[in-house]
């Protein structure tokens, strides 16, 4: 690991788990599980505290609703214990796609013709 690399993670927590926190978690952290998008979820031994080391950028919307109920202590056991039930009609978690280009583009919007293939718009061309 390089000193930018380590200076970065000493003062941004946006590059992944700071100094401190990776310190925290090899003192008083027990591994608890791991989701399907890589992130992975600690407690302490006594229970009280629980976070998420990212796996990439910290983005708080990429942490499925079961592993979002346990970080908050909305139930006791991990979804690696014991699983959430799901209804057939739930659709699988997707991360906040906002900002992004697979973010949801509704019926006439500009994002999804191309400006050439549009026939309702003109460009202005002075002449």
């Amino acid at each position: 690991m390089g000193i930018l690399k380590t200076l970065l993670r000493a003062v941004t927590w946006w590059n992944g788990q700071t100094l401190n926190t990776q310190f925290f978690t090899w003192r008083k952290g027990v591994k608890v599980g791991e989701d399907e998008a890589g992130n992975i979820f600690y407690q302490t031994r006594d229970g009280k505290r629980r976070w998420v080391i990212y796996n990439g950028e910290a983005e708080a919307s990429r942490v499925s609703p079961d592993w979002h109920g346990w970080l908050h202590h909305t139930w006791d056991a991990p979804p690696t214990e014991q699983p959430v039930p799901h209804k057939p009609w739930e659709k699988p978690h997707q991360e906040n796609l906002t900002g992004t280009a697979a973010a949801y583009a509704p019926a006439g919007s500009i994002r999804r013709a191309e400006p050439a293939a549009r026939k309702d718009y003109e460009a202005w061309s002075p002449e």
